[in-house]
């Protein structure tokens, strides 16, 4: 039976359960529940914390889970990534009061504080820095005011924590990180692993992908290809209407509305945008 860890709680655990339950696995009975046996799949979750799920799967003792990539990196578990899931993005970076001017070189001799110790000490030794890292649970934002830290190292996704706390990012990111599903390096990808992750690659596709349906006149179709590739090449056929050609093809989401701008002013007629539900590319 395959084992696979999902976050059991926070934003990446309901996105993870989402692209699960629409990908066709057992839901989860309570949020308590620490595992849910799919029987029809052949499949058990188990519910984790998300900094724990790299180095239960890096021991052996699960097949695959799902974590964020600076999680991962910080346990310093030997996992391998194996799907990006395109949700949770943030960067992890330095931060200090904004009343100061701040850059890399500034941090040696500095308390820098953050729940990320190893990511934060693997950086600092990657650019020959020598500073105290100070682990903390959470809330590292309000650290330099208490006088424990005089930076700090931590996820950044809109940057409005930082801000409400007088504090600014500086230097390049250390990770750039979202959701990923890992493996154990060097571990085989069973034909079971493989339903999972195509599963699961499917419904992103469908997230990020419409449908874009259209009648163009034949001698504007290599224009109108040019503006719709799709995936593996449009779907062309032709109408009753002489020399007229209907067009099926994905394009990306967030791209759809521009997309059908260009194709109405090419002379395109009755552009369609639908949803897919399940897509295998």
């Amino acid at each position: 039976m395959l084992k696979v860890a999902v976050p059991n709680k926070g934003s990446l655990s309901e996105a993870a359960l989402t692209i699960l339950s629409e990908a066709g696995y057992a839901s989860r009975s309570n949020t308590k529940s620490l595992t849910t046996l799919d029987k029809t799949n052949n499949v058990e979750f188990f519910f984790l914390r998300p900094k724990d799920i790299a180095i239960y799967v890096a021991g052996g003792h699960l097949d695959m889970g799902i974590t964020g990539r600076d999680l991962a990196a910080d346990s310093r578990a030997d996992v391998t990534e194996v799907l990006t899931l395109g949700f949770g993005a943030a960067t992890f970076r330095y931060a200090a009061p904004d009343t100061e001017t701040w850059t890399i070189p500034n941090i040696a001799g500095k308390r820098v504080a953050t729940s990320y110790p190893n990511l934060v000490r693997a950086d600092l030794a990657r650019r020959g820095i020598d500073a105290t890292v100070i682990r903390l649970d959470g809330a590292v934002e309000i650290s330099i005011k208490l006088g424990v830290a005089d930076v700090i190292a931590d996820v950044v996704s809109t940057g409005r924590t930082l801000r409400q706390h007088g504090l600014a990012p500086f230097g390049e990111p250390l990770i750039n990180s979202e959701a990923i599903v890992v493996a154990r390096t060097g571990a085989e990808i069973t034909p079971e692993m493989m339903v999972l992750l195509r599963r699961m690659e499917g419904i992103l596709h469908a997230h990020n992908f419409l449908m874009l349906d259209y009648n163009v006149e034949h001698h504007l179709l290599e224009q109108a290809k040019a503006i719709t590739p799709g995936i593996s090449g449009p779907t062309v056929s032709p109408l009753a209407l002489d020399n007229w050609v209907a067009v099926r093809a994905m394009v990306p989401k967030p791209e759809a509305n521009a997309i059908m701008d260009r194709l109405a002013h090419l002379g395109a007629q009755a552009i369609l945008a639908t949803e897919i539900r399940i897509a295998r590319l």
